[in-house]
């Protein structure tokens, strides 16, 4: 059974959420623990559940990959200025990008139908607007689709009339073709000239006298 994408958002059900985060780490654990043993990396993993719960993992003491983190850091924004600045742009475009999935994803819920109790009428009038909006762009493409199915539809018949009429004529032809052979075959077998009988009662040589008197 092929596996169904899994889109990524986050899961709404506490039980599923709980479900696929103990999987999901158990899994990320175990990477970075094959990484650290395959390409002797030194790898540190730090996770904080949604409970604030800490889980983690070092190939080796994890203060001092954290320390060796720290110097590497240092040294890149000494040598770039504009790293710290780029940085915080991008957690910045970050957090108004998380905001922007929100906001559309609670607006994908009340277009369903959920949690709408709290919104005021202005707000309902404007989900009212906007799903005769989709079924307006989705009544013509469907009517456009149906006009197309009906062109293929037209094209295919008469396709098929075209090939009985093709079909009609040739079993025409062989008809008559049938029929002229019988009747040239009835011709040939009919008698062209009369037979003459002749009855004669006697002898075989009183026949033939009388034939040689005639």
């Amino acid at each position: 059974m092929v596996r169904g994408k899994i889109q990524m958002r986050r899961i709404e059900n506490a039980t599923s959420r709980q479900v696929t985060f103990s999987k999901r780490r158990s899994g990320l654990l175990k990477k970075a623990y094959e990484l650290s043993v395959l390409c002797d990396a030194e790898v540190a993993l730090i996770i904080f559940s949604q409970k604030g719960k800490l889980y983690e993992f070092a190939s080796s003491n994890i203060q001092n990959i954290i320390e060796k983190y720290r110097e590497c850091v240092k040294e890149e924004e000494r040598d770039n200025p504009d790293v710290e600045r780029q940085l915080q742009k991008m957690r910045l475009e970050a957090i108004n990008m998380a905001k922007k999935i929100e906001l559309l994803e609670l607006s994908q819920r009340k277009l369903l139908g959920q949690n709408i109790g709290s919104c005021s009428l202005e707000e309902l009038q404007q989900l009212d607007n906007q799903l005769e909006r989709s079924l307006k762009s989705i009544r013509t493409k469907k009517a456009e689709l149906y006009k197309q199915e009906i062109e293929r539809l037209k094209a295919k018949e008469m396709l098929l009339l075209e090939e009985n009429a093709r079909l009609a004529g040739k079993s025409a032809q062989i008809s008559q073709r049938k029929e002229n052979e019988r009747c040239s075959r009835s011709d040939t077998t009919t008698p062209s000239s009369e037979v003459e009988t002749e009855l004669f009662i006697g002898l075989p040589e009183m026949r033939c006298s009388f034939s040689a008197a005639d």
